[in-house]
């Protein structure tokens, strides 16, 4: 609803009315999380808060707590912040340092993917306002507002007419409604409107008449004013506007990016269309296609719109396996494909789209490939297997969420509510949910299903010869790097014929895959016991905790050992109701190949070749990728510096399952299917050439990408000066990649995966004993010299680092860092100016262990000229390092925001972090802070600033203190409600590897985080020595050589939204 010199006028306005908020800061330090954004076509301002306001904050009368004695409520502290934002004042100060900050935040966002998607939307959206008010705005115009402008803006706007207030939560009804009365009831569309000039006013119910002609006035809070070109079958359909008023921006302006303005539609022989677009860039490493159908969005409001849905949502799963088969093929072109369909909000239209990425010299073979598959799929339909197999996942998928009811998180909730409403859906409880979806898959047969297929994909099978297109265009969206000597050229005519190749390139129905409904057979079960009789041992530890016993479950925690050495931690968790999270921790990574001699990068890249690959036994990698998909298991390899990690989420109930009420028949436990895929990696998992070569690919990719994007290089380089260059902390670089064989790979990887040495962590919904009995049968049984045969051929196998050595400190460091230290300077080829400083030095790792020896607690013991008895109990506990670095890293933010962006504003945003390695002794932090060039080493000399007045003019205070513990222990309460971070956390409690790591990690963090004092904090600021040797960087972009304005062939940008994706009901 901006005028012409208005773009990017309601962003700021937020930023004013947000942080000039007094009563917002009065939920400062109450554990509750506040932010803002602003969208196409409205600003959300939101607090998440505890109930209760917690002790010590002095709100406990009756004003806040809705006139009865007692503990305050927050709800009354929330909707006062909220209140205030509709009342804002707008000091110019304020104004000031939010321009300021707006500015930041362009630089900030505006990476190469940021352009991209400026690129996807603007074409997308030629024919509305979409188009042309993007809500970061014009920086000319941002430069030039003054304060009447923003309060104009904001008394036209934030009326209480044009507001809708959403409340979720552990809230009594009647006491919310009477708060939103005393809180908002004094406000008045009139007293706003008579703020207001009269001319303005005018202008304001101009618009708003024109607004209400275009859109449905039950929806008009919701939905932009816009009007679409529909992708449909039938006549070329738009949306007029009745009106002269150019309300939907079709006319040129001045401030218009002419290229963008300059979409032509390329009409083809049968008859339908193509509206193309080629964008071109320096920093574009690969090839993207991003195509598009605009249709309008089908309410779900009766049962047959619901089966619909169902319908819909079955197709889309099958298409997307279909895709990532293929991707997973012998040498594919794309590395990465999607085909969905979701209703979009913020965009007022279901986007039916398909994005791929390919390398630049095969893209027309990733387009072909990829635009038959969906041909295929809107002739033939799916397969009976395909909707039993995806029917399932939608049926197991709704049970999950209904098995959460009320732990759904709030702010889940939340957007839900507000998607199904601005979607004109009817909204569901997750039970009602579950009761609709079964009876959906229960009437739904294959002709409906393949139905909604042929719908999903007509604007792609149009494009062929003989098929009948649809009514308006296909938008085609090209984007690959620019002067690409190895690339093959591409521009709108190429684009649009290679297109039409495809859909004219003749198909075949799908074929189905006998998919096994077991990996492992009794048989070898029973001749596995044969060899290895599975037994559990006690568990031991290296934080003092005595050894667990073998034969008992414990809470909160069973550890344990199995008879082959693999430890095992269990636990139940119903916070995510039926489902669960197994993390595969094996010690080592970059660190262990280097210390075994392997080729550098060969344990990363042998990592990524496992996820790529997948066969194993007698299965084949589509095989086993379908069984995963029937079971719903996900699937994550990684290897970082220290660990090889392989993380599994898996429903914790019956899956796999055929047919539904009286002809179901029941799957295996997804507990038991997830166990048996971790059995098959680590004892038969068989390395395949293709899969290393779609893993190289993928590394090549990204470490271009990385030396493309100026904070990814920035920190790289930054890193690498300080460990001395050493490739174990650094990206695997070209010639590394290339040089590692598959025997190198595949030796890397399984010398680390000895049942000796790695640990396996499981939380979920399940009966512990139950899991423990599978974990015994499946785990248990893989031989306890598997793998040995891999680390004995390793060039270095006697350095190889051995379980059971006792070890009181890491086995790896970090190197000595480089001294003197110094500033550097990076530069990036870019025609956009964006600047990023650093200033880092060396700190421990997360458990206190320092790189030159010693450990941060002994060393804060030692400086303390009078310690009591309880300090050194204190100091000595192995959790006490990790709660003072949390502590330390939140309060040093918060002095940054404070100083660097509210006080001095250079910046939209600094960070501060530790790199918190585990395993590996020492490390490094590194604050970051983006600014634009003129300012960015101010603003990194602000950033030292504010870490020298920590341990001198300004020190930790007993308030930063008391705030920061909240904020920890409520982010740690809040991740606790999640397995994934349960599970994270539980890896490393029985690992020789991680000294001090224990039980006691999690049994004691919050009392721990609660005992550190000020003076704790104070000395562990002077041990760390934040202000002397420190390495500072500043990157900064600079023109690309011979580049000319406005003569390179690239579109002037044009700034994209700052937040938002598409997103509906029907994502599952």
């Amino acid at each position: 609803s901006e005028l012409q010199h208005q773009q990017g006028l309601a962003h700021l306005t937020e930023h004013v009315a947000y942080m000039g908020s007094r009563k917002r800061e009065r939920l400062f330090g109450t554990g509750s999380q506040t932010n803002a954004y602003t969208d196409f076509h409205h600003t959300v301002f939101y607090a998440s808060c505890p109930v209760d306001i917690p002790d010590g904050q002095g709100y406990t009368n009756s004003v806040f707590n809705g006139g009865n004695a007692g503990k305050g409520k927050m709800v009354g502290l929330a909707f006062d912040a909220l209140a205030e934002v509709m009342e804002a004042s707008c000091e110019d100060s304020r104004l000031e340092k939010e321009r300021q900050a707006v500015l930041s935040e362009m630089t900030m966002v505006n990476t190469i993917e940021y352009r991209v998607e400026c690129q996807i939307l603007s074409t997308l959206h030629r024919e509305n306002r979409l188009a042309k008010r993007f809500p970061i705005g014009k920086e000319d115009l941002i430069k030039s507002w003054t304060r009447e402008d923003v309060v104009e803006f904001h008394r036209t706007h934030y009326r209480p007419d044009n507001v809708l207030l959403y409340v979720v939560g552990d809230v009594d009804v009647p006491d919310v409604e009477r708060y939103i009365r005393e809180k908002f009831g004094g406000l008045s569309a009139e007293k706003h409107g008579a703020e207001l000039k009269e001319d303005q006013r005018e202008k304001a119910e101009s618009f708003a008449r024109e607004v209400t002609r275009t859109v449905k006035s039950e929806q008009s809070w919701h939905f932009p004013p816009t009007v679409h070109e529909w992708s449909e079958k039938g006549e070329r359909c738009r949306d007029e506007s009745e009106s002269s008023y150019d309300l939907h921006l079709q006319n040129r302006y001045d401030m218009d990016d002419e290229t963008l303005n300059n979409l032509p539609e390329v009409c083809l022989p049968t008859g339908g269309a193509i509206r193309p677009h080629v964008f071109k860039h320096e920093l574009l490493q690969s090839f993207s296609l991003h195509l598009f159908a605009k249709r309008r969005i089908r309410p779900i409001v009766t049962v047959e719109d619901f089966v619909a849905s169902i319908a819909r949502r079955i197709v889309l799963a099958a298409m997307q396996i279909r895709l990532n088969v293929s991707a997973r093929g012998e040498s594919p072109p794309f590395t990465f494909v999607e085909f969905n369909q979701l209703d979009s909000a913020r965009e007022g239209c279901a986007v039916c789209s398909l994005d791929l990425m390919a390398e630049p010299a095969r893209w027309r073979e990733a387009v072909e490939l990829a635009v038959g598959e969906i041909k295929r799929l809107g002739l033939y339909g799916l397969t009976i297997s395909e909707v039993e197999r995806y029917g399932g996942a939608c049926l197991t998928d709704a049970a999950q969420v209904a098995a959460q009811g009320d732990r759904i998180s709030h702010s889940d909730q939340l957007g839900y509510l507000m998607e199904t409403v601005s979607c004109g859906h009817a909204f569901m409880s997750p039970e009602q949910s579950y009761i609709q979806t079964e009876k959906a898959l229960q009437s739904l047969t294959l002709e409906q299903v393949n139905e909604e297929a042929r719908i999903l994909c007509e604007h792609i099978v149009g494009l062929a010869d003989g098929e009948e297109p649809i009514g308006g265009p296909v938008v085609a969206i090209g984007c690959g790097p620019k002067d690409n000597a190895s690339a093959d050229p591409c521009d709108k005519d190429v684009l649009i014929d290679t297109l039409v190749k495809a859909a004219n390139k003749e198909v075949y129905p799908e074929e189905d895959i006998i998919v096994p409904r077991s990996l492992v057979s009794e048989e070898d079960l029973n001749a596995s016991i044969e060899v290895q009789k599975p037994e559990w041992r006690s568990g031991s530890f290296t934080d003092g905790t005595p050894d667990t016993p073998a034969d008992k479950v414990t809470t909160p925690l069973t550890l344990r050992r199995l008879s082959n050495g693999i430890r095992v931690g269990v636990t139940a968790s119903d916070a995510e109701s039926q489902r669960g999270h197994l993390r595969l921790v094996a010690p080592g990574g970059r660190m262990g190949e280097k210390r075994l001699g392997f080729a550098p990068g060969a344990a990363a890249l042998g990592a990524r070749t496992m996820q790529e690959g997948g066969a194993f036994g007698c299965w084949t990698r589509e095989q086993v990728e379908l069984f995963c998909v029937d079971h719903l298991l996900m699937v994550e390899i990684n290897c970082n510096d220290e660990f090889i990690t392989l993380d599994f989420v898996f429903p914790t109930t019956e899956v796999g399952n055929i047919g539904y009420g009286d002809e179901l028949k029941a799957g295996i436990n997804g507990c038991e299917a997830v166990l048996q895929v971790v059995r098959e990696i680590v004892r038969g998992f068989k390395w395949e050439a293709d899969a290393l070569g779609r893993a190289k690919a993928s590394f090549h990719s990204t470490y271009d990408g990385l030396y493309k994007n100026l904070e990814g290089m920035s920190a790289e380089k930054i890193i690498g000066e300080m460990t001395g260059g050493d490739q174990s902390f650094v990206s695997v670089g070209h010639e590394e990649i290339d040089a590692v064989t598959l025997d190198e790979a595949k030796h890397a990887v399984m010398s680390q995966l000895l049942p000796s040495e790695i640990e396996v962590s499981m939380v979920g919904d399940f009966d512990t004993k139950k899991a423990l009995d599978l974990v015994l049968k499946y785990l248990g049984t893989i031989p306890a010299d598997a793998n040995e045969e891999f680390l004995a051929k390793a060039p270095n196998a006697d350095q190889a680092v051995r379980s059971g050595s006792g070890a009181v400190a890491p086995t790896y460091t970090v190197p000595p860092l480089p001294l003197p230290a110094r500033q550097l300077d990076f530069e990036l080829e870019d025609p956009d100016p964006r600047a990023i400083a650093y200033v880092s030095g060396a700190a421990p790792n997360s458990w206190g262990f320092l790189a030159g020896g010693g450990n941060l607690a002994d060393q804060i013991q030692s400086s303390d000229k009078n310690p009591s008895t309880f300090d050194g109990q204190r100091r000595g506990h192995p959790l006490f390092a990790r709660c003072a670095l949390l502590l330390i890293s939140e309060i040093v933010n918060r002095r940054l925001f404070s100083n660097v962006r509210e006080k001095r504003q250079l910046t939209y945003d600094a960070n501060f972090r530790f790199t918190g390695y585990e395993q590996i002794g020492g490390g490094f932090f590194l604050c970051t802070v983006t600014a634009s060039k003129e300012k960015a080493q101010e603003a990194m000399e602000a950033c030292k600033e504010t870490l020298e007045a920590l341990v001198s003019s300004q020190p930790i205070s007993n308030d930063n203190l008391e705030s920061a513990k909240r904020v920890v222990v409520n982010r740690h309460e809040g991740e606790m409600r999640t397995t994934r971070y349960l599970s994270e956390l539980m890896s490393g409690l029985q690992l020789d590897a991680v000294p001090k790591m224990g039980p006691l990690s999690l049994t004691d963090f919050n009392a721990m985080v609660q005992a550190i004092t000020v003076k704790d904090l104070q000395l562990a600021l002077a041990a760390l020595d934040v202000t002397n040797n420190l390495y500072t960087a500043i990157g900064k972009t600079i023109l690309p050589k011979d580049y000319v304005e406005g003569k390179d062939g690239s579109p002037a940008l044009t700034r994209g939204p700052v937040g938002g994706t598409r997103g509906g009901p029907l994502t599952g």
